[in-house]
């Protein structure tokens, strides 16, 4: 089984659900649940267990979130562009993509990773500076890769008929 079929049925995305996802709403109301996370994280010191109900919310709005929007009614913008690079990233078992685009998507993710290590610890022990370094490094990777996965479909949609039926 392939990485894009895995992921997919992972995260119960279908052609519908990514073409929802493509929309900038989607996209944008995504950014901040990681800040808000580490916010119901950290208010476990002001709201004990209660803290796991915002936390509870934010993972279901993660998962729900592709689903929230409809299509939108145009792709050429650079939010549903980033959606739909991800999609070519994953489809790269099917059609191969470009060794500098899957070089920078694994150098980025990396960089996205090790920022988890800042903020974890600083969760754990409620220290504030690697709390927001890590979330600078995890946001601010994952906003990179997607400004990079829109340079993807932008190089792969001239040749490729299905990512050009993407677009509207």
């Amino acid at each position: 089984m392939d990485q894009t079929s895995t992921l997919a049925r992972l995260h119960g995305m279908d052609d519908a659900v990514w073409q929802s996802h493509a929309n900038p709403l989607s996209v944008w109301t995504r950014v901040p649940v990681l800040p808000l996370l580490a916010l119901a994280i950290w208010a476990r010191v002001w709201l004990g267990w209660f803290c796991l109900f915002p936390i509870a919310a934010l993972m279901f709005w993660t998962w729900i979130n592709p689903r929230a929007f409809g299509p939108p009614t145009s792709t050429d913008n650079w939010a549903s562009k980033g959606v739909m690079g991800e999609r070519v990233w994953l489809n790269d078992a099917r059609l191969p993509i470009p060794g500098h685009h899957k070089m920078a998507a694994r150098v980025l993710n990396g960089f996205t990773a090790l920022g988890l290590i800042p903020l974890i610890y600083g969760l754990w022990t409620l220290s504030i500076w690697p709390t927001l370094l890590g979330l600078v490094m995890v946001v601010g990777g994952k906003l990179w890769f997607i400004d990079r996965m829109v340079w993807l479909f932008d190089d792969m949609r001239p040749h490729h008929p299905m990512y050009q039926a993407w677009m509207r």
